[in-house]
């Protein structure tokens, strides 16, 4: 694999001898494949001797489909791309020696849609690690787009504003990592890497305090706005009408009230907009300071102890308009911060995300600042990384074979394709222009692309004049109109009559607004590049329990085949979209019919129910001999690809199994729902937000979660061939103490080939299994257990049933 160390002015390609061999012999090993699975079928068709014709057919069919998704996915890996930011060159070149820095500005996206389902903690942790970034303090601005326009995500930023004041100071003196104080706390050990040891000590037990407080507040709440509201209720409104929810100051809060009612309800209420902390070079005082018992016990001396921008906002929704979920909750900030800061490049972050390592902007800026390509860059996607998965990752949620090798792959082309959080993205990409190579002197900048707002039209004019701006401090903040322009962008109508989620910004209308979002961008000739650091960037959480895992595979399967279906088709996009990256994406919107499939497949266990012996080719020996060759070539080049992508057999093993979890179960749920969506036109798939809730009752265990059993409908096709390949495995072992004595050698060969597979498939599905037996898969040898005894008891019910029936009933067989 190829390194190549971006920075600003200098660059430098290595490749190892080691990594080419290995590369070539990849190469080499794709090719064998192909030429066996084209002998293969070759064979099939000349050999179209079967017991079941039908069946014959839809397997060879199925053979070619493989083959052909096999190839969409692989060929786009034969030029695999690493690429490492160089922060020492960036840092040359763009930190002056005064302490000041010429550095682009930064606006930071944080997006929220439940205050329940995603606990005000996480969101407050993530937005401290970006309060605490290393980046200079006025050139980024971070917006908390909070899509439930409750109050209490309002009084959190707030609480957590004054609670930056004493934690940012503190990681800045003590070179802190990870920047949230939540997980920096729960860290077993302490590696101490600061200029302070003497006061690190009695600094971090100060802080934790302190943080508890915060903690505490935070849960408090609830409880103080309900009581607040109860009391201005009672002073100020009459009899009859509905009970309000009030602001610290003695206001109405305009978003949605504790107490739903009209206009003030989840999906209907007024847009808002709340500078927390105003731009560290305003002349106001919006800056908060540390409490005097902070002040008492630590010493912040030659620590900066400025924050950057901090914006709350809340778009406004209205039952008479489709508030297209995520992607409507990213143009809000994004046209929302054209008109405060209007920095060059943004970066979005999903609220249980936090920023694990400090310089990660300033890596992203390596590849957005080089010197080579970086003005054609539209957006550094970073890898996406959980914390809280258990450690033999039960169900892929780290997913690495995809983050680590085929993102790895697609630097080769034109980029990583945008996978929904931490991704930085040039502003004018979004905005829908060209890049430099393609872009033409005249560009329309009108009402009818970008909305009726002349502040927003002319900070886009700003963008498109700006080549490495600044984030400025609005100078009319105070200005009542400049106010309202605000709230007019965030508008539940805003978009009506635009290029708003079609040709600008974020795109409406599919439930994977990041693929379709990535798709349009590069589709107009922009590159994308993929940043990797030594310390992971971002981590976030995961859905641990399979019920919740499967929904969101669902929803990001259901998002990719709407986008086959939809004016975004990888296969009508314009001549400037390269032919892999369109492969790229070709693949991304079919590969959920190859569940039809191995679903079909997986259920041909049953056949041990019948009497007489059916194969679905002749000759069966060789048959399975060819099968075995042409998957052991798939996994002997995925062996190959995890070592060049850096990582582990366990990650590909689950990667695999999951996949086939997935296409016994999500896979197939999807496709029958858009069957049924282009027969009745009806909506595509529904956003469901994954709760980060723990719900289990075990509180010792953190991934009491995930042995939880929530049994759901997309589950039944799964639980029905685990149920007949285990039923097949003990019918089989029946008949061979039946049959054991009578059977032709060629006949127990056949049965002892045909179980090879019944056994592969218990194999792949054991993580199904083990979520299914609950919270007994804690110890997940118990299938050891459970699987031999129920193999004995269809054994032994068999054996039953074919004495009963030879005794009473001689003219059957079974």
């Amino acid at each position: 694999m190829r390194n190549e160390y971006v920075t600003t002015m200098i660059v430098s390609n290595t490749k190892v001898s080691l990594v080419k061999a290995m590369y070539m012999i990849n190469r080499l090993l794709i090719l064998i494949r192909i030429i066996a699975i084209v002998l293969f079928i070759g064979w099939r068709i000349k050999h179209n001797n079967s017991d079941v014709m039908w069946f014959w057919v839809t397997s060879v069919v199925a053979d070619v489909w493989f083959t052909f998704s096999w190839l969409l996915y692989q060929l786009p890996k034969i030029n695999p791309i690493k690429r490492v930011p160089d922060l020492a060159a960036l840092q040359q070149h763009y930190d002056l020696p005064d302490g000041s820095s010429i550095l682009p500005g930064i606006d930071v996206f944080v997006t929220t849609a439940d205050s329940v389902d995603e606990p005000v903690l996480y969101t407050m942790n993530c937005v401290l690690s970006i309060l605490a970034v290393d980046y200079p303090i006025d050139r980024y601005a971070c917006y908390l787009s909070d899509d439930s326009g409750t109050l209490i995500e309002y009084e959190a930023l707030v609480e957590t504003a004054n609670f930056a004041a004493l934690w940012v100071p503190f990681c800045r003196k003590h070179s802190i990592e990870p920047r949230a104080p939540e997980n920096y706390f729960q860290r077993e050990g302490m590696i101490y890497t600061g200029r302070s040891p003497g006061e690190f000590m009695n600094d971090y037990s100060h802080v934790c305090m302190e943080y508890e407080e915060f903690k505490a507040r935070l849960a408090a709440l609830d409880g103080t706005i309900r009581e607040r509201s109860d009391v201005y209720n009672a002073l100020k409104a009459t009899e009859g009408d509905a009970k309000a929810t009030w602001m610290a100051n003695g206001t109405e809060w305009p978003g949605t009230w504790v107490e739903p009612a009209e206009n003030h309800v989840k999906g209907h209420h007024a847009g808002v907009v709340q500078v927390v902390l105003e731009h560290p070079s305003s002349s106001s005082k919006s800056q908060p300071e540390v409490q005097v018992s902070s002040v008492s016990l630590l010493n912040f001396d030659g620590v900066d102890v400025r924050l950057p921008m901090l914006v709350y906002m809340a778009r406004a929704k209205s039952p008479d308009y489709d508030h297209n979920k995520k992607a409507g909750n990213l143009n809000a900030p994004l046209r929302v911060s054209a008109l405060l800061s209007n920095a060059p490049f943004v970066i979005n972050f999903d609220c249980d995300h936090y920023i694990n390592d400090s310089k990660a902007l300033r890596a992203a800026m390596c590849f957005m600042l080089d010197a080579r390509d970086g003005d054609n860059t539209a957006f550094v996607q970073f890898p996406q990384r959980f914390e809280n998965v258990d450690p033999t990752d039960r169900y892929g949620n780290h997913n690495r074979v995809f983050f680590d090798g085929a993102m790895y792959a697609l630097n080769g082309f034109q980029g990583p394709s945008f996978v929904g959080t931490g991704c930085m993205f040039r502003r004018l990409a979004l905005y829908g222009i060209d890049p430099p190579r393609w872009r033409s002197d005249d560009i329309q900048v009108d009402t009818v692309k970008f909305g009726n707002s002349v502040p927003l039209l002319k900070s886009v004019l700003a963008a498109l004049n700006q080549d490495r701006g600044i984030v400025t401090p609005p100078a009319n903040l105070d200005d009542s109109s400049f106010l309202a322009e605000m709230t007019t962008v965030v508008s539940a109508s805003f978009d009506i009559g635009t290029d708003w989620g079609r040709g600008v910004g974020y795109i409406y209308k599919i439930a994977t607004e990041d693929m379709v979002t990535g798709f349009r961008i590069h589709g107009q000739g922009w590159h994308s590049m993929y940043c990797t650091m030594e310390v992971d960037a971002f981590r976030g959480t995961a859905p641990i329990n399979l019920a919740d895992r499967l929904y969101q595979i669902v929803r990001w399967a259901g998002g990719s085949v709407e986008m086959f279906f939809s004016h975004n088709n990888p296969l009508f996009a314009g001549p400037r979209l390269h032919p892999m990256q369109r492969t790229v994406y070709l693949n991304y919107n079919i590969y959920p019919v190859t569940s039809v499939f191995i679903l079909l497949y997986a259920l041909c266990p049953v056949m041990w129910l019948i009497p007489e012996e059916i194969l679905i080719q002749r000759p069966f020996t060789r048959y399975v001999i060819y099968l075995i060759i042409t998957i052991a070539l798939i996994h002997i080049i995925g062996l190959l690809e995890i070592r060049w992508a850096g990582t582990n057999w366990l990650d590909w093993w689950r990667n695999e199994q999951f996949f086939t979890i997935a296409s016994l179960s999500a896979y197939p749920t999807v496709l029958l729902h858009m069957v049924v969506k282009l027969l009745t036109r009806g909506k595509g798939i529904r956003f469901k937000v994954t709760s980060k809730q723990t719900t289990a009752e075990d509180d010792d265990d953190k991934y009491a979660e995930m042995y939880e059993l929530r049994w759901v409908p997309i589950m039944i096709p799964a639980a029905a061939v685990l149920f007949s390949n285990t039923m097949a495995i003990g019918v089989a072992m029946g008949k061979t103490v039946v049959y054991g004595a009578v059977w032709p050698k060629e006949q127990q060969k056949n049965a002892a080939l045909g179980l090879l597979f019944n056994l592969w498939l218990m194999i792949l599905l054991q993580p199904f299994a083990l979520a299914i037996i609950g919270r007994r898969s804690k110890n997940p040898n118990i299938l050891f257990v459970l699987f031999p005894v129920a193999f004995v008891v269809f054994a032994l019910v068999y054996i039953g049933v074919h004495f009963f029936v030879v005794n009473f009933f001689p003219s059957m067989e079974i």
